[in-house]
């Protein structure tokens, strides 16, 4: 695990918004902020979702949208993120990584671009 500068902000009003180092982690399934911090910035919570911890508890935590700025790859996007309790790790989970389009390479400790599939099955394409 490596960390990056991402700035989270208020989907609708991108001038609420803070900046954090968030640990990259590709077991995450969604990104995770600790709930007062997306409360700072008025972002709220649109579901609610179960989600299996790392030590095996499952959990029941709220989830909701922001606007992700990845201060390395200079774009911002919408991305789901899970009110996690207070005090909790800042993670940048997959589901985010997959939205910009990178993957984590451990061994220089970036996010590279990876090329979008659009269709998995190449047997679907239409014939030309």
């Amino acid at each position: 695990m490596f960390q990056v500068t991402v700035r989270v902000a208020n989907p609708h009003d991108a001038s609420r918004s803070f900046e954090e180092q968030f640990w990259v982690d590709t077991g995450a399934f969604y990104t995770y902020i600790p709930e007062e911090r997306l409360q700072e910035i008025g972002v709220t919570s649109v579901r609610t979702r179960d989600l299996i911890l790392a030590d095996g508890r499952i959990e029941s935590r709220r989830l909701g949208e922001a606007l992700l700025t990845i201060a390395e790859l200079d774009e911002s996007l919408t991305c789901p993120v899970v009110f996690a309790p207070p005090g909790a790790l800042y993670l940048l989970g997959a589901t985010a990584l997959e939205i910009f389009g990178v993957q984590a390479d451990p061994t220089t400790q970036e996010l590279k671009p990876v090329a979008a599939i659009i269709g998995g099955f190449l047997a679907s394409a239409p014939p030309r």
